[in-house]
C-alpha cells in the first residue's frame, strides 16, 4: 500500500508542471485570447512551469499559487490509485489529470474552456471503449452512453436557463460516462455529492462575506470543481 501511494504521489508531481502550463494558458476570462506569453515581460509560456507558479523570466505570478497544483495533483493521483481497478484505470487517470487543470481554471476565471473539456470527453470515451473491449463487456458502453447523455442533458438545461456556464455540460458528459461504467447509482451519487459540496461552499462563502461586510459580488460558485469532486467522491465511496 505504501508503494502504491508513493507511486501515485510521484505520478501527480511529475504531471504537475504540465498541468501548470495548461492552467496558465487557459485560465483567462471569456472573450480574451489564450495566454501564450507572460503579461509582465512577454516571455513565451512553455508547456511546463515550475512549482513556484512564477514566470522563469521576470518572476511574475503565472497561473496557480506555489505548490497548489502539485498538492492537488498528488492527492488526486492517490485517490485515483485507490479507486482504480481493471482496464478502465486509464480513463480515470486521464480524467483525473485534465480534471485538475479544469478545476483550477474554473476556480480562477469561472470558465471551462472547450480546449480542455473536449479532449477530456474524447479521451474518456476512447479509453472506456478500449476497456470494455478488453474485458469483453461491450454492453457496458451502452450504459456509459446513456448515463453521459442523461447527465449532459440535465446540465445543458441548467446552461440554457443561465444557471451554469456552457462548459459544464461537456464536463458532465465526460464524468457521466465515466461514472456510468460503475452504474446509475454511482452517477446519481456523484451529482448529489456535487450539489451538496457546492451548496456548502456557497453557504460558507456567503457567511464569510457577511461577517466581513463585503460586497456580494463574486459570490458565484464555480460548478466545475464540485462536479469533479462529486465524481471523485462517488468513485471512492461506491
Amino acid at each position: 500500500m505504501v508503494a502504491v501511494v508513493s507511486g501515485a504521489v510521484l505520478v501527480g508531481l511529475l504531471l504537475a508542471p504540465l498541468l501548470r502550463g495548461l492552467i496558465a494558458r487557459f485560465a483567462v476570462p471569456e472573450g480574451e485570447p489564450w495566454c501564450e506569453a507572460c503579461p509582465l515581460c512577454g516571455r513565451t509560456i512553455g508547456r511546463l512551469l515550475p512549482p513556484t507558479g512564477r514566470c522563469p523570466g521576470c518572476r511574475g505570478r503565472l497561473g496557480a499559487g506555489a505548490g497548489t497544483v502539485e498538492a492537488v495533483a498528488a492527492a488526486v493521483a492517490v485517490a485515483v490509485a485507490y479507486a482504480a481497478e481493471g482496464p478502465q484505470t486509464a480513463a480515470l487517470v486521464w480524467a483525473g489529470a485534465l480534471g485538475v487543470a479544469l478545476g483550477f481554471t474554473d476556480g480562477r476565471v469561472r470558465r471551462l474552456p472547450y480546449r480542455l473539456t473536449v479532449p477530456l470527453l474524447a479521451g474518456v470515451a476512447a479509453l472506456l471503449a478500449v476497456a470494455a473491449l478488453a474485458e469483453g463487456r461491450p454492453g457496458v458502453l451502452l450504459r456509459c452512453l446513456l448515463v453521459a447523455l442523461a447527465v449532459g442533458a440535465l446540465l445543458e438545461v441548467a446552461v440554457q436557463i443561465g444557471a451554469l456556464g456552457p462548459g459544464d455540460s461537456p464536463l458532465g458528459l465526460a464524468l457521466g460516462g465515466l461514472l456510468g461504467w460503475y452504474g446509475w447509482w454511482v452517477a446519481i451519487g456523484g451529482l448529489f455529492a456535487a450539489v451538496v459540496l457546492a451548496g456548502l461552499w456557497g453557504t460558507l462563502r456567503a457567511a464569510a462575506l457577511l461577517v466581513r461586510r463585503r460586497s456580494w459580488r463574486g459570490l458565484e460558485v464555480p460548478v466545475g470543481p464540485f462536479l469533479l469532486l462529486g465524481a471523485l467522491t462517488a468513485l471512492l465511496t461506491r
